[in-house]
């Protein structure tokens, strides 16, 4: 029958999580390196197998296993084991498979002590008895741990960073090609008079001639200047124009 333990201040002063640790992994040669990799249960039951040997049915134990169910069955199997051996420990599976330190940290220290009082040193092939399977939540001692490669985020280097679309520059407003007025013909010179004859009895007709081609000259003048103010008044509404449009 097992020596029951409990978890008082008279008993030996508690470990330190890197001695619990430590010890677990000297002992059954496995690869733990968190308390909270411990809820799975699997090194309890092996831990049961040494300190009491066939109460323990090693076949039905999940060691690498990665999912809560089977930590459920481990720890069936754990407490079948204490049954057997007269442990008077209820083992607290709801709180243990959730993973958390402190719960952990409680019972492995609690196990600790029990073990001490329980162990009488015999020779053990921790490896042998599980048929070589690997103890812990890194197989191999290779890689993370299920929860903390599902838990872990993606590191920044391997995500793939969409650049983002650069604001369409506003289009530059075409430039207004302005036509250059075009140049507007010098007034012709206006006609010599004609050279002055002397008075003959002609001479009345003469003068009537010279107002007439006086007449027509004016007349072709004023055309000329209307259609050079014509011009200048398009090329001037252009400029106005062209500038408002740059404003």
């Amino acid at each position: 029958m097992a020596v029951n333990v409990y978890n008082t201040n008279v008993t030996t002063e508690n470990l330190s999580r890197h001695e619990i640790l430590a010890w677990v992994n000297d002992s059954l040669h496995a690869n733990f390196t968190k308390i909270e990799d411990l809820s799975s249960g699997a090194a309890y039951c092996q831990f049961m197998e040494i300190l009491f040997p066939g109460r323990v049915k090693l076949k039905k134990v999940k060691f690498t296993t990665r999912l809560e169910h089977e930590y459920i069955g481990n720890f069936k199997v754990l407490q079948e084991a204490f049954d057997r051996a007269g442990v008077e420990k209820v083992i607290p599976v709801e709180r243990l498979i959730k993973g958390r330190f402190q719960d952990n940290f409680e019972f492995v220290q609690w196990f600790k002590k029990f073990f001490d009082a329980n162990f009488d040193g015999h020779e053990y092939d921790p490896v042998g008895q599980r048929e070589g399977q690997d103890l812990g939540p890194n197989p191999g001692g290779k890689g993370p741990s299920a929860k903390q490669a599902i838990a872990a985020p993606p590191k920044q280097s391997q995500i793939s960073r969409v650049a983002k679309p650069a604001a369409p520059k506003p289009a530059a407003a075409a430039p207004t090609t302005m036509q250059a007025p075009r140049p507007v013909a010098a007034p012709a010179a206006a006609a010599a008079p004609p050279a002055h004859k002397a008075v003959t009895n002609n001479g009345r007709a003469n003068s009537n001639n010279v107002k007439a081609g006086a007449g027509g000259d004016s007349q072709e003048i004023q055309k000329l200047t209307k259609r050079s103010i014509d011009a200048l008044q398009r090329f001037l509404y252009a400029q106005a124009s062209c500038r408002r449009r740059r404003a």
